[in-house]
């Protein structure tokens, strides 16, 4: 798993801005085509909210230091992708006002921010996305997000892989209370919450359902599966109404940023990807929430085949996933 890390300098914000503004003109019918549609489910999730695009993603980043790129790498500006967050980029003392800001923005233009909360101790159990805070720190960085979202609609994608990895990580029960402890953080707030649901080429529907059940899944929104992962969206689908079935009912989002192609049996960085539908919110009812882009395409998974550090901004994998040669 690969936190997207890379955040702007001050000076380098107005200049996005101003080029971003560019590009999103010119791509206002792609944006409309993208933007995450309204639920027509009986509990009416989000109604009538479109997905945010973040104004300073990688992809938009990239296009100041590249302009000559800005053609090819519209469809990922333009287009909604996650919001992670890490304590190594937006610390306890500035993680709420951070995401307030984004969610006072995403408000503003009646669109939903997704955020991905990752920094639990011991992190990707020492893997390419290594870090977290410790256990005595990281319940008031999880208390400071849920202050930032409070009174406005989000959804949060909380710490993916971590119920995954739990036996593999050790500490299994302590992992799982953590998790457990940070999704109550968010209740009344308002906020959209899903746990890690692992993907279909993982544990099992039915070893993972029993995680998210002892994860206490049953107190928020449901489960996300297929972050940062490559499976079709078929295969996502199928495994995740069991998980669904297994648990109650709970509903789901699917990451489809990079499945496109499917997956070739490689996590980390694997070559001949491409992007994957459009996301969007689900309008038809049902366990499936949304399909959502929560890896934002463009991002190394980290130090191999090739690949920058996780998170970082890799132009080979960008126009790879496009269908261009990097």
């Amino acid at each position: 798993m690969s936190a997207s890390v890379r955040r702007p300098s001050p000076a380098l914000v107005l200049a996005i801005g101003l080029l971003v503004a560019a590009v999103l003109c010119a791509g206002a019918v792609l944006i409309a085509k993208t933007a995450g549609g309204v639920s027509t489910g009986g509990d009416r999730y989000l109604s009538g909210l479109d997905l945010y695009t973040d104004p300073n993603s990688s992809a938009a980043q990239e296009i100041v230091a590249e302009p000559e790129r800005a053609d090819d790498f519209r469809p990922l500006v333009t287009t909604p992708t996650g919001v992670w967050l890490t304590p190594e980029k937006q610390p306890t003392a500035s993680v709420e006002n951070y995401v307030a800001g984004i969610a006072g923005a995403a408000s503003s233009t009646a669109t939903v921010p997704t955020f991905v909360v990752y920094g639990i101790p011991d992190r990707d159990c020492g893997s390419e996305s290594a870090g977290g805070l410790d256990a005595a720190e990281y319940p008031d960085w999880v208390a400071a997000i849920a202050d930032g979202v409070r009174g406005r609609d989000s959804i949060v994608i909380l710490e993916p892989d971590s119920l995954a990895l739990s036996a593999s990580c050790g500490r299994q029960d302590a992992r799982i209370a953590q998790v457990r402890a940070a999704a109550s953080q968010f209740a009344g707030t308002g906020a959209e919450v899903y746990l890690d649901g692992g993907n279909s080429d993982w544990l099992g529907a039915k070893t993972m359902a029993d995680l998210l059940i002892r994860a206490k899944v049953s107190s928020v929104r449901g489960f996300a599966t297929n972050v940062a992962n490559y499976n079709t969206s078929g295969r996502e689908t199928k495994y995740a109404n069991e998980v669904s079935r297994m648990t109650g009912g709970s509903h789901y989002v699917i990451d489809v940023s990079r499945n496109g192609a499917g997956s070739s049996g490689v996590w980390c960085n694997p070559a001949g990807r491409r992007l994957g539908e459009k996301p969007a919110i689900n309008r038809s009812g049902g366990a499936r929430d949304a399909n959502l882009w929560i890896k934002p395409p463009g991002e190394s998974d980290g130090t191999c085949n090739g690949g920058p550090a996780a998170g970082q901004w890799w132009d080979h994998s960008a126009l790879e996933l496009l269908g261009e040669s990097g």
